[in-house]
């Protein structure tokens, strides 16, 4: 699946039957559907869930637990837009 696939994805009522939890839980947050995509990432026990964790924080504006994130993730606190760490992630695991 392109970045451009995943996008046009989110027009759909249901997400697409192969996205990972990863990409799901970023499918979710894109739809404006934070409480879904937390349930599914805080689920996520590896270095990318705690990205996404950690992204999900910094946009709810819990700066501090997005920072423990962040660093369980091993991943600096961004200083890009949240639009554009959503877009980083989804192409880092897609």
């Amino acid at each position: 699946m392109t970045f451009e696939d995943y996008k046009t994805s989110l027009k759909s009522l249901v997400p697409p039957a192969e996205l990972s939890p990863l990409l799901l839980a970023l499918w979710y947050d894109a739809r404006d559907d934070w409480k879904g995509s937390h349930d599914i990432a805080q689920d996520i026990h590896s270095a990318d869930g705690s990205w996404i964790h950690a992204y999900l924080h910094r946009k709810e504006g819990d700066q501090g637990n997005a920072a423990y994130w962040y660093r369980k993730a091993g991943k600096p606190v961004p200083s890009v837009s949240l639009e554009k760490e959503w877009e980083m992630i989804v192409k880092a695991l897609l």
